[in-house]
């Protein structure tokens, strides 16, 4: 590195300046995936169905995200009468940007992250558990009974969830004795923490699909029983925000589940090192490929069976499962030294 740019990165506009174009690197990606995504969902739905999904917008209908992008952009904003305008605004933005936020602590690579803090599960956890304010401040300010009961099961929903969630994580740090996702990826460089806490790994992804609202558990886009839940007054770029709020949840929740039980950046076996970001991205289309195949599958639960699910089942597990972890690594002398 030439001695001019490396005088100008150590200045304070030099580190914004990387800084900036590390959260491009990974934010622009991250949006042309999240579009794709939606492609992805329908063609994957429509094998599962025997359609064949979008094929007319472009060779094989691959334009047809830009098209519905267009669509979207160009549809008017229409706000109730009744509403609370500045909120019904607000909260949108306060659902993507949540979403975006949340990539700023996550690695891609040995070394390759915007911010590699040393307590970014933590981090992870709090900007999820932010997320449920801008579904509350949509179903509030909509000034709509139907907007207002969908915001409070979905915000029941995802703090129910969360609960379990975070007796995994805790797990998960027991066993590498560091809160930063660098550390939790290099503690996997041997064993993949998906077999020695296997019920922890089906717990989180269950629990993930259940956070992002998604099939079976997308209980607030309960058509027939609360009409579309808490975005049902929202419209154009409104809505397009939760839809791509809710398609990056997806991609970090399926990062997240790599991240922490499946090795992150690490081949299986040890195998080509080299292509660290390649198997990271295998292993998140895997899980999105999952979250995809669950929704055309599996039926859609009952409110009652899923908070019984949630309260009963999944989190007296994750705490059982929790105790023993722990017990085992200090009957062994396993417990890590931070």
């Amino acid at each position: 590195m030439p001695a001019y740019l490396a005088e100008f990165l150590a200045t304070p506009l030099g580190i914004l300046t990387l800084t900036v174009l590390k959260a491009l690197a990974i934010l622009a990606p991250l949006l042309f995936g999240v579009a794709y995504l939606t492609y992805a969902e329908r063609k994957v739905l429509a094998g599962i169905q025997l359609r064949k999904g979008p094929n007319v917008v472009g060779p094989f209908g691959l334009f047809q995200p830009f098209a519905d992008a267009i669509k979207m952009i160009f549809k008017e904003t229409v706000i109730p009468a009744g509403a609370d305008r500045a909120l019904f605004l607000l909260a949108p933005m306060l659902t993507f940007a949540l979403a975006m936020m949340a990539w700023a602590v996550v690695p891609v690579a040995d070394g390759w992250a915007i911010a590699d803090i040393n307590v970014g599960v933590l981090y992870l956890f709090a900007i999820s558990s932010l997320g449920v304010y801008g579904i509350i401040i949509a179903g509030w300010a909509s000034n709509s009974k139907y907007a207002f009961l969908g915001a409070l099961r979905s915000a029941a929903q995802m703090v129910s969830y969360e609960v379990s969630m975070g007796f995994v994580l805790v797990s998960v740090v027991l066993c590498v004795g560091s809160l930063n996702l660098t550390d939790v990826v290099r503690a996997q460089q041997h064993v993949w923490f998906c077999f020695p806490l296997l019920p922890m790994f089906v717990v989180f992804f269950i629990s993930a699909l259940a956070e992002t609202n998604r099939a079976p558990f997308d209980i607030p886009e309960g058509e027939s029983e609360i009409v579309a839940g808490f975005f049902v007054e929202y419209s154009s770029m409104a809505f397009g925000l939760f839809f791509l709020g809710e398609y990056a949840n997806m991609i970090l929740m399926s990062t997240m589940t790599s991240i922490l039980f499946l090795g992150g950046w690490y081949g299986p076996f040890g195998l080509l090192p080299q292509f660290g970001p390649l198997w990271l991205i295998l292993k998140i289309c895997f899980f999105l490929f999952v979250f995809i195949w669950v929704r055309g599958t599996f039926p859609r639960y009952r409110y009652d069976q899923l908070m019984r699910l949630g309260w009963k089942v999944f989190l007296p597990l994750s705490l059982l499962w929790l105790v023993i972890t722990a017990g085992v690594l200090l009957a062994f002398g396993w417990l890590p030294h931070a």
